[in-house]
């Protein structure tokens, strides 16, 4: 058994208080490699914010559990060597489908884990959600819990359709449960291609498509029903169309490759959505990057002259994410 705090992590618990009183969200930037974890550690240490290292099913297989406590305890003491005297850093497993995946996680130095049974019957769900509680708050471990269903595929997660949170749900199952935090579905998706073209409309003035509306009359009746509790959304990507098009203009295809409007994050964040997951945008500013030092530098083929300015790109979108979007900045020092 390791003890995540051995690692010099912390759980969600108190960061999602302070969170949610103090109108903001949590980045929790998901990661595979060392390029990208040091890149969310210079951002969150530069702007002295909170940060969730996020690391699905998948991306722990390919980093290898033993390799990635090191990789978090080593984060830890990078965020300590930049100046950031007392790093508030999570170590958080996403979309956990089992309980032994779960449990493992928690053995691990994970401070917290999410189970996600949405695809489950509500009792099943429910009865699952409860089992990794138990075992994870007898370890100080946060755990959060999931109801409706995001459509999008990302990683071993799947879905051609979404079904929204059914409000009169949550309080029974916060209840019965005992999540520390509940993820729900108000038409964001998972992935690059969140939205189908026939659901966009057509922006005249620039040529884009825009994505329908998020569905902010059920995260207020969520909310309405259970006042304070903090709110998670997962596939929040805004997908960057400068990164797309790069990506395109340089040998890529990402064709109607669409996100959430930043805006409409930025007003999910004042409210009780105190974590916001992004992935997708780090992967597309990642490529976009290795993509123009291959066109520019045909020749190239040091890693470090090409993951060295992916490194840097993504740096500055977790920045801006963090400054401008979830407005988590200074809330860390």
């Amino acid at each position: 058994m390791v003890d995540y705090k051995s690692l010099g992590l912390v759980n969600s618990k108190e960061m999602f208080a302070k969170a949610v009183h103090g109108g903001y969200a949590i980045p929790a930037f998901n990661f595979n490699n060392m390029e990208q974890l040091q890149a969310i550690i210079k951002a969150a240490a530069d702007t002295k914010s909170p940060v969730i290292l996020q690391v699905s099913k998948g991306a722990r297989n390919y980093a290898n559990p033993i390799l990635l406590r090191f990789m978090a305890q080593g984060a830890v003491e990078y965020a300590k060597s930049l100046g950031w005297e007392k790093p508030e850093i999570v170590l958080h497993l996403d979309h956990g489908d089992t309980f032994e995946t779960c449990k493992d996680c928690v053995d691990n130095g994970f401070s917290s884990v999410m189970i996600d049974g949405s695809h489950l019957p509500y009792e099943e769900n429910v009865a699952l959600t409860k089992k990794v509680c138990d075992y994870a708050h007898a370890h100080g471990v946060t755990v959060e819990g999931e109801l409706g269903v995001l459509a999008g595929v990302e990683d071993e997660v799947s879905s051609d359709h979404h079904t929204y949170t059914d409000p009169n749900e949550v309080v029974d199952f916060v209840e019965r449960t005992g999540v520390d935090s509940l993820a729900i579905s108000i038409g964001t998706s998972h992935g690059a291609y969140k939205f189908t073209p026939e659901q966009c409309t057509l922006d005249e003035k620039t040529g884009r498509l825009v994505p329908p509306p998020l569905a902010f009359d059920v995260l207020e009746a969520v909310e309405a029903k259970i006042p304070g509790f903090p709110i998670v959304l997962h596939g929040s990507s805004s997908v960057p169309q400068e990164y797309v098009d790069m990506i395109n203009s340089m040998g890529g295809k990402l064709p109607n490759a669409i996100g959430i409007p930043e805006e409409e994050l930025r007003k999910a964040a004042k409210m009780d959505v105190c974590k916001i997951n992004i992935d997708s945008d780090s992967r597309l500013a990642m490529t976009a990057a290795v993509r123009k030092v291959f066109t520019e530098k045909p020749g190239e083929f040091d890693p470090r002259k090409y993951l060295g300015p992916a490194r840097d790109e993504m740096e500055k979108l977790y920045k801006h994410k963090i400054v401008a979007v979830l407005g988590s900045d200074g809330k860390a020092e």
